[in-house]
């Protein structure tokens, strides 16, 4: 086996935690959730994104591109990143991620609602 063929990750991500702390401190550092997008293929990866919410129907089918052996980090409160999408404050809501190539894909969220802010990655739940 040649180890410098291997590649990581799988072509389908769950992220079941979003919500999206408020924006209430002015400090440097800016309360948000990411979702961080690696590619270590030779090939762009074609994503879509689907986001689900408890009250209404899913947003799907929103399309992102990463380019070969590169990462990519969206902010998830900056609607031109996720296709318009809004996602207010303080709405729970999940998203999956389908590749046409593996990835790895990581989720985290920095929250600034208190003096001693918080900040968590996770590592979804992903089929291969």
């Amino acid at each position: 086996m040649d180890i410098r063929k291997l590649k990581g990750g799988a072509k389908v991500w769950y992220f079941p935690d979003g919500y999206l702390p408020e924006k209430e401190n002015s400090g440097k550092m800016e309360g948000h959730e990411a979702l961080m997008l690696l590619n270590t293929n030779e090939t762009d990866a074609n994503i879509l994104l689907d986001f689900y919410f408890e009250d209404k129907p899913p947003e799907k089918n929103i399309s992102i591109k990463v380019q070969a052996e590169r990462i990519c980090c969206i902010r998830l409160d900056h609607a031109d990143e996720i296709g318009g999408l809004v996602i207010p404050p303080l709405v729970q809501y999940s998203i999956r991620v389908r590749s046409d190539v593996n990835i790895i894909a990581q989720f985290g969220r920095l929250d600034t609602t208190q003096t001693n802010m918080a900040y968590y990655g996770s590592m979804g739940f992903f089929e291969k």
